[in-house]
């Protein structure tokens, strides 16, 4: 699950930063849906739904602004169960499942997670008809098996933007391409994995008209070997997030790539930095809400997830938990503010999360041997 390690580390980077988000969101008031929304509902608080969601700022979010909603919407109690980072989280629920046991009912999945969970036919099946606001979920977004059954079901969005110092770089750039800009030498801070940099898509979006480019090995191959061109300019792989957020409000490494809503957030906080979406699109990573077979809790898991595809709440989501919509931005009542500070309406690049797991050592040899070896 190497998507998903950076986005944990955003939100131990976000723990005290609670106020801050706070003035991004205004004073807007929790967005409570009415348990006549939900009229097939017995309402009975002895129904309890174990929820895995990444642990931290993230799950204190959701257990301060969501699940109490949740409940008091639907009468369905929530145990709220920290992943583990990495794949722990699924090599448990493997485990688990071959001894009929759920450590969770429902689970925020990466989505190389997804693919490898769907392999070994670990997820139960959604059944569309009992979820009707998965409707308004945009279609990249919903994991299906190979017979078109649904596996899962967005949950969370976030963006990795090419940040710069605002000191150092007075003007914002507009490209992915300023990475390749010689005069950027030893100035650039990138992600230091292939499975979580998404570099490789960034290339293909650049310079070979789209992602589709990585459909052959031939096209990895002239991603792999255009990417090495800016090695120069790279005076940092990150794996710790705090060290680069450091080295960019110094101006020590202005300029590299980095989660929007953190960003945006340290701007708001007075530092000299900002986030841009180049006109090739910010690089769109998402998490999916998947239902292990061991559950015994289905009924009540399509009831979850079809109260977390709500476009009030996915509103209320990019206002206190900092995450992008998963659906119609024109759906919510989120403000051109509010959703800059999550989102962008410019055509993100999706991931080919495929090639993660059809590929992965392949493209680690040769991450390894052609960019940060």
């Amino acid at each position: 699950m190497n998507e998903t390690t950076g986005k944990q580390g955003l939100h131990a980077a976000l723990t005290g930063g609670i106020s801050r988000r706070a003035v991004l969101a205004g004073a807007g008031t929790l967005a409570t849906v009415a348990a006549i929304g939900f009229p097939n509902i017995v309402r009975a608080q002895s129904k309890t739904l174990k929820v895995g969601v990444y642990g931290g700022y993230f799950k204190e979010s959701f257990e301060k602004h969501i699940f109490p909603e949740f409940s008091k919407a639907t009468g369905i109690a929530v145990e709220a169960i920290a992943e583990p980072t990495g794949e722990a989280w699924l090599v448990q629920l493997e485990q688990a499942a071959r001894a009929r046991q759920a450590p969770a009912d429902v689970s925020m999945m990466s989505q190389v997670a997804m693919l490898k969970g769907a392999s070994a036919e670990l997820w139960a099946p959604f059944d569309l008809s009992k979820i009707p606001n998965a409707a308004k979920v945009v279609p990249h977004l919903i994991n299906k098996y190979p017979d078109g059954k649904v596996s899962g079901i967005g949950a969370v969005s976030w963006y990795i933007t090419l940040v710069t110092n605002t000191k150092s770089y007075p003007q914002a750039p507009d490209s992915w391409a300023a990475l390749w800009d010689p005069a950027n030498k030893d100035k650039l801070g990138l992600l230091a994995l292939v499975s979580n940099s998404f570099l490789l898509e960034v290339t293909a979006a650049t310079f070979f008209g789209g992602t589709k480019h990585l459909d052959s090995e031939q096209g990895q191959l002239d991603c792999f070997k255009k990417l090495a061109e800016l090695k120069s300019n790279v005076k940092l792989w990150y794996r710790d997030e705090a060290q680069f957020e450091a080295s960019l409000k110094s101006g020590e490494i202005p300029m590299g790539q980095y989660y929007h809503d953190v960003t945006g957030l340290a701007a708001a906080d007075g530092q000299p930095v900002r986030s841009t979406f180049p006109k090739e699109g910010g690089i769109l990573d998402s998490g999916s809400w998947a239902v292990t077979r061991a559950s015994k809790a289905g009924d009540l898991a399509h009831v979850f997830v079809d109260y977390m595809c709500q476009p009030s709440i996915q509103a209320l989501l990019s206002r206190k938990v900092g995450t992008a919509p998963t659906i119609d931005r024109k759906l919510t009542d989120l403000t051109d503010q509010e959703f800059a500070a999550v989102s962008s309406d410019i055509a993100p690049i999706i991931p080919r999360y495929d090639l993660y797991t059809s590929k992965s050592d392949w493209l680690n040899q040769k991450w390894t041997e052609m960019i940060v070896g």
